[in-house]
Order: structure tokens, then sequence, then C-alpha cells
């Protein structure tokens, strides 16, 4: 079994990439366990009614999925690089701008700042794309692995950061957001080191590929979304809900970044094996395994609102994304040809991130205004979780039990 750190001619250019796009995921990938954390304690503070508090995570997430589909096709156009350089000057700029509402307790300017986050949130989704493309067909789940593991080292870095600069100024969280900008055009710097060809100019005759409703008609394509798509929504339905749970419940801020930082290292340490258990015993086990890890997460946290419990679930919440979202990036990377690619990835992340937008902006209604306690609210949020692993679980079970092509 090949290592990394033992690159085979085949693959060398695969990873030196893979060495950067982790980098990239640890030190720019940082600015989102941040915002997480506090974005919504911070709405919070600023919005006239509670129940709007995450609704700067929700437009985060929202910016996120309207520029998808723009900057696959400018990556497709201009390359990885110019890319990822547009998502790192829309993440300094968030941070800029929300650094400046804060100063002016502007709740709409907040928003926008959320917004021109997501820009960088988009382009950052692609990064595991991006490790595949110049990876063989055996590396490429291994390479998608690494990429998401360096979220290990933002998971550290994130949440200390908050701990360290929430209560640096007057104004709580400015410092957060003036660090957000440093991390930004720092990180930039690294994607100085990435070699992915830009894509040639097709050809009047090149295959041009299937359209976007072929696409999506093919049945691994479809459960690759639809995975991909619960196990992110379900993720960020929890996690943008659970500082407001502990910190509702009884704790305090360092506590809420705790159980972010617990929770982070879960979504990001089992990369370093997800692509070798996806070799040995197939893509669509792993991500039924990561739907059943999300099901046990939400029945812990519906058994209580204790320290512990917030951990437990959040551990596996962290597991069980992990599973179920690299899973269904390994199985879409496969399935559709070069040509697509532009299309195909946009179009799952605009997707992906529409579903992750509605988890979202549900997230704090259900927290804030279910039932008028936070005990009551995270019992929503967790409840909440049922249909959408039906829907998950229903559509993998569907294509395990579908006979092959081949076959047929």
């Amino acid at each position: 079994m090949t290592d990394l750190a033992a690159p085979t001619p085949a693959d060398s250019r695969a990873r030196r990439n893979v060495v950067v796009l982790v980098l990239a995921q640890a030190i720019l990938g940082a600015q989102m366990p941040m915002i997480f954390t506090i974005g919504g304690l911070a709405g919070q503070s600023l919005a006239s009614n509670v129940c709007f508090a995450t609704l700067p995570i929700s437009l985060i997430v929202i910016g996120s999925m309207v520029t998808a589909t723009p900057i696959s096709a400018f990556m497709q156009r201009y390359g990885r690089r110019a890319g990822f350089f547009v998502g790192a000057l829309g993440g300094a700029l968030g941070g800029l701008i929300g650094a400046y509402a804060l100063y002016l307790q502007s709740f709409p300017l907040f928003l926008l700042g959320s917004f021109l986050t997501g820009i960088y949130m988009s382009a950052q989704g692609f990064y595991r794309f991006a490790a595949a493309d110049t990876a063989s067909d055996d590396f490429r789940p291994k390479a998608i692995s690494y990429v998401m593991a360096g979220g290990l080292a933002s998971a550290v870095i994130g949440p200390q950061l908050v701990k360290l600069t929430a209560d640096a100024y007057v104004i709580p969280f400015l410092g957060t957001y003036a660090t957000v900008i440093a991390v930004n055009l720092l990180g930039a710097l690294l994607f100085l080191f990435l070699d992915i060809p830009r894509p040639p100019v097709p050809a009047a005759d090149a295959p041009k590929g299937r359209s976007r409703r072929e696409l999506i008609a093919t049945p691994r394509i479809a459960v690759a979304v639809i995975c991909a798509m619960v196990s992110y929504a379900l993720m960020n339905l929890v996690m943008t809900s659970t500082p407001l749970a502990v910190v509702g419940c009884g704790f305090d801020k360092n506590n809420a970044a705790d159980v972010v930082t617990a929770h982070v290292l879960a979504m990001f340490v089992p990369s370093f094996f997800t692509g070798h258990l996806i070799a040995r015993f197939g893509v669509e086990r792993i991500m039924g395994l990561g739907l059943v890890i999300l099901a046990v997460a939400g029945g812990v946290g519906l058994a209580g609102v204790a320290l512990e419990n917030f951990f437990v679930a959040l551990v596996l919440l962290g597991l069980g994304w992990n599973f179920g979202f690299i899973g269904a990036t390994t199985m879409l990377a496969a399935a559709h040809a070069p040509e697509e690619r532009g299309k195909m990835q946009g179009l799952n992340d605009l997707i992906v991130f529409g579903g992750v937008s509605v988890a979202s902006l549900a997230s704090g209604g259900l927290m804030n205004c279910s039932g008028g306690t936070p005990q009551a609210g995270w019992t929503a949020v967790n409840m909440a979780m049922v249909p959408f692993l039906v829907l998950a679980g229903g559509a993998l079970l569907w294509l395990m039990l579908r006979p092959r092509p081949e076959a047929a």
C-alpha cells in the first residue's frame, strides 16, 4: 500500500498538490470553525429577534451555494489556482466587513460580510476535487481523504484562536474577525505552489459530455449527491445550534469552543484511513456506516444536555459526516468524465449547499423558537435529522440492491 511520503512516479504531481491542499485546509480552513463557533453568538448579540441568531451562518452557506456554480465554471476556464485565490479574497472581504459591522453594531452589514465569507467556503469545497484532478484511480480516494484530513489542524487552530481573540477588544468577537482577515491573506500564498494544469480550451469537435439533466439522472451520481447533501446538511444543522445549546444549558463560551474542537477533530481525524476503508470495503458500505453513525449522534443528543452528551453527540456527528461525505465525494469523482467536471462539480455543490442552507436557516428557528427553552430547542434540532436520514438511507439501499448495468 502506497504511503503519502513515498510517491510513485505516476502520482508524484498529485502528491505535491495534496501537500499544498492539506496545508490550505489546515490554515485557511481554520476560519470556518472560528466563524461557526462565534457566528451564532455574535448574531444573537446583534439581531433584534433571537430567532435570527444563526442567520449569519445561514448567509455563509447561502453565499457558498450561490457561488458554487460560478466558481466551478471559473476554475474550469482559468484553473484551480485562480479559483482558490478568489475564494481567499472573498474570505478576507467577509472578515473585514464582519469586523466593521461589529464595530458599528449593524446586523444587516454583518449578514453581508457573512455572505461574502461564503465565497471562501464554496472555494474550499473544491479542495477535495482538486486533489483528485491529477491522481490515479488507485490514489484518488486516498488523495481526497488526505486533503480532508487537513481539517484536523484547522479543528485545533480555529477554536483556539477564538479563545485568544474573542475578548481581545472591548467589542466582543472583533479580534476574531480581524484574525480571519490575516488568515486569508497569508494562507492564499500557498496556492503559488499548486501544480494543477489549467483545463485545455476544448476544440469545436471535442466531447461535450452529458447535460446537467443527464448527469443528475445517472443513479450513482444522484445517490452520491443525495448522501453528500444529507451528510453535510445534518452536520451543519446540529453544529450551528451547538454553541447556542451549550451556552443556553448553563455552560460557557470556552465549553462551546471545546465541544466544537472535538467535533471538528472527529470530522477530520478519520480522513487518515477513510480512503483505505473505501478501497477495502467499498464506497457504498462506508457511506452507509456514516449514515448510521449520524443517526446514533442524534440519539445521544436526545438523551440529555449534560456536557458529556454534547461532546459524544458532536464527535459522532463529525465521524458520520466524514464517512458519508468523503464516500459520496469519491463516488461522484469516479462517475463523471473530465469534460463534465465543471458542470457536475458545480451542480453537486449547488445542491449540497442548497440543502445546507435550508438546514442552517432552520437551525436557529428550531433552537431558539421551539418550546421556549434551550433543552426543547436542542431536542427539536436532533429530531429534525430523522426524515433526511431516511431519504439518504433509502437512496443508498436502492443503489446497492439495483442490478449492475453490466449484469443487466
